[in-house]
């Protein structure tokens, strides 16, 4: 390889590097934000602690990371090859040699191993994280992770006792203002009132103890002609703990739980116990291979894309290429609906569109590296820029007017 063109690779390495990397962080950070503020609210009407929205989030990332490694690629290599287009330096390599084919060696460095990667998120990560995601809902809503007793209002803990408090310290250990009631199932209840109290753990997991302190309980009982009343210092209190269902196994009836492997024992290997369930794992394999088989395109998408016409700087590429991704995305899981409901084969419903979108690639490459002054989007950069002008020419027409009537 020739010293320059060596030098070549590494310019646009780093020129791929930074909106690449940028674009990606920022995706995810977008989606991530998006969803923080929905799960804060989901934890605090759960009563759960604070802590579980960080795992929580944890376990949505990778499908994050699934969105956002394609839309970083792209935008990141013709952001890069924009960048060289307007600066006239795109021009200059093509002066001295250097091809369109061989300008894309280095942006298939970058599309190989984040296909790959992918590949793994896609594949076997996401399905993971799926469902640790799906299991500390589960925990969340039944109480496995110690959601917080909710001050001011009667909390159920279990079948026989229900507990108010006014307050709470220490997060949660030291409560304050407590009225407690109790039925053993027998006909006997306690009442009690409290100024503080704490929960304690026994060897026994089915069961803990709650230590009151200062303060008064009534007993009544079928075996006592009058209530019973008493002060008390300390007082203790056991708490049955109510059963908690463990959380079901991974995959079952979710596919999107399943590893690739697994998709394709039950969808073509097999070991599908009925029809639906075969038809949803062809469905859901055959969406994950063509989302990650798509990336391979995506550098000639965004080079066909990059160039903008001579003497121009318009960004309607960007605005193209953007919408091109994510309204193939759509389709891809319209496809998916479709191979799952059986309505359509999912081989059809899902490698069709992608050897379309393909084709349409390679013709918009196709024009702009072998056509002289071929321009991919040409009829709709030229529609936009005479759309520009004439609203360019109204404004002042409508400014004279306004003065002209005032």
């Amino acid at each position: 390889m020739l010293p320059h063109v060596r030098l070549i690779d590494r310019y646009l390495a780093r020129s791929i590097a930074v909106p690449l990397i940028g674009c990606l962080i920022l995706a995810a950070m977008l989606l991530i934000l998006d969803k923080m503020l929905r799960l804060f609210q989901y934890v605090v009407d759960a009563g759960g602690p604070v802590s579980v929205v960080w795992r929580m989030l944890a376990n949505l990332l990778p499908e994050y990371l699934s969105l956002g490694i394609p839309i970083g690629l792209m935008l990141g290599i013709l952001l890069a090859f924009r960048k060289l287009a307007l600066s006239s330096e795109l021009d200059a390599l093509r002066g001295i040699g250097v091809s369109y084919g061989r300008l894309l060696r280095v942006p298939y460095w970058y599309a190989v191993p984040l296909a790959l990667i992918n590949l793994g998120i896609v594949g076997y990560l996401q399905p993971f994280t799926e469902y640790r995601y799906e299991n500390l809902r589960f925990d969340l809503n039944s109480g496995a992770l110690g959601a917080a007793i909710k001050v001011g209002e009667f909390n159920q803990l279990g079948k026989r006792l229900t507990l108010r408090i006014e307050s709470s310290e220490h997060k949660g250990t030291q409560l304050h203002g407590i009225f407690v009631e109790s039925d053993d199932g027998k006909g006997t209840t306690v009442a009690a009132t409290a100024e503080g109290g704490r929960f304690f753990s026994t060897d026994d997991p089915d069961k803990i103890l709650f230590r009151l302190t200062k303060g008064r309980l009534v007993q009544e009982s079928p075996k006592f002609s009058t209530p019973r009343t008493l002060a008390f210092e300390t007082y203790t209190l056991p708490v049955s703990l109510p059963v908690i269902n463990q959380f079901r196994h991974r995959g079952g009836t979710e596919s999107d739980e399943l590893y690739l492997h697994e998709l394709f024992r039950i969808g073509y290997g097999g070991g599908a116990t009925n029809e639906h369930q075969r038809q949803e794992a062809q469905a859901r394999l055959n969406f994950r291979l063509v989302e990650v088989l798509m990336m391979f395109t995506l550098p000639l998408l965004a080079l066909s894309l990059a160039v903008p016409p001579k003497r121009s700087s318009s960004g309607l590429g960007i605005f193209i290429a953007i919408l091109v991704v994510v309204a193939y995305h759509k389709v891809n899981q319209y496809g998916e609906q479709m191979g799952s409901n059986g309505s359509m084969n999912p081989i059809l419903a899902l490698w069709v569109p992608l050897f379309l979108f393909a084709g349409m690639i390679l013709w918009m490459y196709h024009v702009l590296a072998h056509r002289p002054g071929g321009q991919p989007i040409g009829a709709l950069e030229r529609f936009f820029a005479k759309l520009a002008s004439l609203v360019r020419s109204l404004l002042p027409r409508r400014r004279i007017a306004a003065v002209a009537q005032a």
